[in-house]
């Protein structure tokens, strides 16, 4: 339900939020999947192209917004007389996975074939077992278990054998992520024979929460702003260059979340925050970040109604240049955008106009103070 947000924020990691979002709608909405500029995609397999950034971003600040949000909390007490900071947690991811399920769904729901994983189930998912991990452990435990799922993830992918495979196969089809996505969720996945957001890369993109989780700390720790910008760009830097170097023996790669792919994009993560926070927090320098808290405050509801809006576009049909129909979007892309900056740009400025409106529906929340949770 829609609520004033009270409580102070950290307002550069709510513009960190925001600018992750729009980036997440420029990259989603193109006017043609045929036409859109290469670091706008994400990578086949390994590597990565600023598109592979968005996600592990989006993972990042949920952990750096759980310590402002369940630091205070002790789990033995309760905190209303009647339902414990378990339920609440708890009560957040269902809420978040079934969200994202009836947006995978829409507008047609065929249970026999309806996609189980997703972008909202992930981030459910690994909510729900970062907050019980912070819950229950001190900064060294929640080190301890990033460094254990990191390694264990790498151990399992290498030394595990694939029927048919063997270990160690990092390959599309035959990597043990996607035998057991296969066997798992036949059927409800976004490929036939694999999965993105399957089950078992879940486990590294919770250690992806962690590392926001341990930034989360830092910010908090009391220390002067100077020193958190210093640290933040620091172990940015050299993040990236430890990812790098694992990249050598575990490839960078989204699709599986690799060990490698959590660290090079938490150092890519810190990087930008620890760049926002100097703007915003340190220096003082808001004015240019009203578009992006625009965004971040209402992260939630501008996810999903950017994924509705595309969908309706595409179910709405309207006569085309050709005598049969198309779908709106089609239409609208050709005929507004297309004759004036041709198709390649013309799929760009799309994605830009869908950033535009979805702002201005944004915006009116944000000037009226409604910021919609969960």
């Amino acid at each position: 339900m829609p609520r004033l947000l009270l409580k102070e924020r950290l307002i550069s990691l709510d513009v960190f939020r925001g600018l992750t979002i729009a980036a997440m709608i420029l990259v989603n909405n193109p006017g043609s999947w045929a036409h859109v500029y290469a670091p706008l995609r994400h990578a086949e397999w390994h590597g990565w192209t600023p598109t592979d950034l968005i996600f592990p971003f989006f993972l990042f600040i949920v952990g750096v917004a759980m310590t402002f949000s369940l630091g205070r909390f002790n789990p033995a007490s309760k905190l209303d007389g009647v339902t414990s900071v378990y339920w609440k947690v708890l009560r957040r991811s269902v809420l978040i996975f079934v969200i994202g399920l009836l947006l995978n769904g829409f507008p047609h729901y065929n249970l026999d074939t309806l996609r189980i994983p997703g972008v909202l189930q992930r981030i459910a998912v690994c909510y729900l077992f970062a907050s019980l991990i912070v819950l229950n452990t001190n900064i060294r435990g929640q080190a301890i278990w990033l460094a254990g799922l990191l390694l264990g993830y790498w151990a399992a992918m290498k030394l595990i054998p694939v029927p048919g495979y063997g270990a160690g196969n990092l390959g599309i089809e035959g990597n043990l992520a996607a035998y057991v996505d296969f066997h798992l969720l036949k059927g409800h996945m976004w490929k036939k024979t694999w999965d993105p957001e399957g089950l078992l890369s879940t486990f590294p993109a919770i250690a992806t929460t962690l590392t926001g989780v341990l930034t989360g700390h830092l910010i908090r720790s009391g220390r002067d702003k100077p020193s958190i910008v210093r640290y933040l760009l620091a172990s940015g830097c050299g993040a990236i260059v430890a990812g790098q170097l694992w990249g050598i023996f575990f490839p960078l790669n989204k699709s599986l979340w690799t060990s490698s792919y959590v660290v090079f994009t938490t150092g890519m993560a810190q990087l930008f925050l620890g760049i926002c926070y100097w703007l915003v927090d340190l220096r003082g320098y808001k004015k240019w970040s009203y578009p992006a808290l625009v965004y971040g405050m209402n992260s939630l509801a501008v996810f999903v109604l950017s994924g509705v809006l595309v969908r309706i576009m595409l179910l709405v049909r309207v006569p085309g240049s050709n005598g049969t129909s198309v779908s709106s979007k089609t239409w609208l892309y050709q005929n507004l955008f297309i004759p004036w900056a041709g198709p390649l740009n013309g799929s760009l400025f799309f994605a830009l106009a869908n950033i535009l409106v979805l702002f201005l529906l944004m915006a009116i929340l944000y000037r009226k103070r409604i910021f919609i949770k969960i």
